[in-house]
């Protein structure tokens, strides 16, 4: 369990519920605080976990909402109460991040090895945490993969993250570990009562958060943790083109045949997959959206101007989290559509070199018809014929035939056969 809690410009760590209770109700400038959990903490004690949020929340969780929190298998979903909203979101697992770090390592490696004069491009260019284990890894995926398959295209595996949006609260539930919410969590520590120009020369160019400022809602927050989240399907954008590239490249040679077609059919699977989680993502969010202009709506004109105000960030904000996940979507269907054009090029490229192929052989048939006919005919047993008692029989029968190829190749290239 990690707690924090928020005020106007700070971030306070807490370590109990009872002191995120008592920062929340003896703190004037308190704004809300963040209760995250580990998936294992809730399902040893559902019933316990439920009461002492309870009294943080001031209303217990649904049975069925606590249940979809602690269904690994669940799509990416939102719900809401009268006392707080839930979202479902699919990250990406920290071991699929990881096999991509060391699929690119490794394709940094064998590209450094090809080619000595060309810099190394660093496994960092994804964005992506350095491999635990950049030499042995790769290596058992050789093993197991035909040459030029990216082991990590087959495991693109997520989690589900659960966020309960309380007025003053923010509760979220993953499994562990959770590489992007440690470290979004680990920089709002970092810039906890720093000055904003010093922030900024510290801090800047990380990526993760926008601004150094403490979020004020816990939307905001919600918000900034989808965002890392989806930065990380971002990051697959370069390694799976690149290995499309490199089956692309395959496909067409004309050195050796492609042999890859199982991996080929996983990436086409795994894309399929994408497509759909960013399907659902986007759905999930559109409805949370959805609720937050209703609920804008309902308040009519007694809203006040600076929560208004704060409802179009967050609407704007928001917007932009689903325009990310849209690029994930058509970035999917891109390298999906990438796939098949390729296939189909394989094909139409095979079915050239047959054809040609084929053109030469029957090219060598139609010439050899005619000599196996003039053979034919010298080689029945008559006891008279032509040129079979002449002493230069067998030259004019080889300068038949060879009067016959010129004629027929001539004839071929008057009509233009043996053009390319």
């Amino acid at each position: 369990m990690q707690l924090l809690g928020f005020s106007a410009s700070q971030v306070h760590p807490l370590t109990t519920l009872d002191a995120a209770r008592d920062f929340l109700s003896g703190n004037a400038a308190a704004s809300f605080v963040w209760a995250d959990f580990a998936t294992e903490e809730v399902t040893r004690a559902p019933s316990a976990w439920r009461d002492g949020l309870a009294a943080l929340t001031g209303a217990p969780i649904l049975d069925l909402h606590l249940a979809d929190a602690t269904n690994g298998a669940h799509p990416s979903f939102f719900d809401t109460t009268n006392a707080y909203d839930m979202v479902i979101f699919r990250k990406l697992t920290f071991e699929t991040s990881r096999l991509f770090a060391e699929a690119e390592a490794e394709a940094a490696s064998s590209h450094t090895g090809a080619n000595a004069e060309s810099p190394p491009s660093p496994s960092s260019a994804t964005g992506l945490a350095p491999p635990a284990a950049p030499t042995q890894a790769p290596t058992k995926a050789s093993r197991k993969h035909p040459p030029g398959f990216l082991p990590a295209l087959a495991r693109i595996d997520t989690q589900p993250v659960t966020f309960f949006v309380f007025d003053s609260v923010l509760i979220t539930v993953r499994p562990s570990p959770s590489r992007t919410i440690d470290q979004v969590r680990q920089r709002l520590l970092d810039t906890c009562g720093t000055p904003r120009s010093s922030a900024v020369r510290t801090n800047g160019g990380t990526g993760l958060l926008h601004g150094v400022r403490p979020p004020t809602r816990p939307e905001d927050l919600m918000l900034r943790l989808l965002n890392a989240m989806v930065d990380r399907y971002l990051d697959l954008r370069a390694p799976l083109t690149r290995q499309l590239d490199r089956w692309q490249r395959a496909l067409l040679s004309t050195r050796r045949s492609f042999s890859s077609w199982e991996g080929l059919l996983d990436a086409r699977i795994q894309l399929r997959r994408l497509e759909h989680l960013s399907e659902e993502q986007r759905d999930a969010l559109q409805e949370f959206r959805d609720s937050l202009l209703d609920n804008q709506y309902s308040a009519g004109t007694d809203t006040a101007p600076t929560s208004a105000s704060r409802d179009e960030v967050l609407l704007v904000r928001l917007t932009d989290l689903m325009e990310h996940i849209l690029r994930v979507l058509a970035h999917a269907r891109r390298l999906e559509d990438s796939i098949e054009s390729a296939v189909q090029i394989h094909f139409s490229a095979v079915a050239h070199r047959t054809n040609r192929t084929m053109r030469a052989l029957t090219i060598i048939t139609a010439l050899f018809m005619p000599l196996t006919l003039i053979t034919g005919i010298f080689g029945m047993n008559f006891a008279r014929m032509p040129w079979l008692q002449e002493a230069d029989g067998f030259w004019w029968a080889i300068g038949l035939m060879a009067a016959v190829v010129a004629a027929t190749g001539g004839i071929w290239a008057l009509a233009r056969w043996l053009d390319r």
